[in-house]
């Protein structure tokens, strides 16, 4: 055989085909992460005020263990498997930022502050291990693991937050939900227009997707004393959770996010 054909073709012996294990970033990508977030958000409230609280946190915390098992067990990217993580994710998150509160009295302040810690000693350790914080090379076990104690802390440090600026400071729920909202583009724009760093840009959304949605479910499901539009939380949720449905289905059959196989050279931690 040719010697040079043996060192062209050296690189494809010694590389495999790997798949992501985390959706690509598309407009349905960010309008089920809000969905999801004001689901959460509802979603938790309601079984907190509606069934013993030890009860509704557990049932949370079980089904956040199970969902994640089935991510971590499928090794890809299947999108109603990814969204029903994020799902959990969402109500278990908002429960234990709610549980700091409520339980422990921790104020919001504090506990908004110690989420953010969690939240940058995760980053860090991520980045320290992997040396990236791409969500486009979430290609194997170790990678996904940093990917879902990133998200839980996203939840959790976006729960408080939102909790702060329309409790603590009295901003209300709508006035939260604008003021979050104005955040949510900004890193936008940044990338767009400023070249601001994607990575960062991309984290600081996803932070901000979070009080948002939590902020916007409230004020449509908290009642009107509580400076919302009364609706109910029940009626939220059910309302939110047909709509993640439906999307999820469509991306489920049409594949709209499933990224592209990869390949990595043999070397690359599976």
């Amino acid at each position: 055989m040719d010697a040079r054909y043996k060192e062209n073709t050296r690189p494809f012996r010694d590389a495999v085909v790997v798949l992501s294990r985390v959706p690509e970033i598309t407009a349905y990508f960010w309008i089920i992460k809000l969905m999801s977030t004001a689901m959460g958000e509802a979603t938790s409230d309601y079984m907190v005020y509606h069934m013993n609280p030890y009860l509704a946190v557990g049932l949370g915390a079980v089904g956040f263990v199970i969902s994640l098992w089935i991510q971590f067990y499928v090794g890809r990217y299947i999108a109603w498997v990814y969204w029903l993580v994020v799902v959990m994710v969402s109500i278990f998150g908002t429960m234990a930022a709610d549980a700091t509160h409520i339980v422990l009295g921790v104020p919001y302040y504090a506990s908004s502050i110690f989420f953010a810690v969690v939240l940058a000693t995760v980053l860090l350790l991520w980045y320290r291990v992997e040396r990236t914080l791409s969500i486009h090379s979430i290609f194997n076990l170790r990678r996904e693991v940093f990917y879902w104690a990133t998200v839980l802390a996203t939840f959790a440090l976006g729960t408080a937050t939102g909790d702060m600026t329309a409790v603590t400071l009295h901003l209300g729920y709508l006035a939260s939900g604008i003021l979050f909202s104005l955040l949510l583009i900004a890193p936008g724009i940044g990338y767009r227009f400023f070249k601001l760093n994607s990575i960062f840009s991309f984290w600081f959304a996803y932070i901000m997707t979070r009080p948002v949605g939590a902020s916007f479910a409230d004020w449509f499901g908290m009642p009107k004393s509580y400076s919302g539009l009364g609706y109910g939380r029940g009626i939220v949720s059910i309302v939110l959770t047909v709509c993640i449905v439906l999307l999820v289905g469509y991306l489920t059959v049409s594949h709209k996010d499933a990224g592209r196989p990869t390949l990595q050279t043999r070397e690359f931690p599976l």
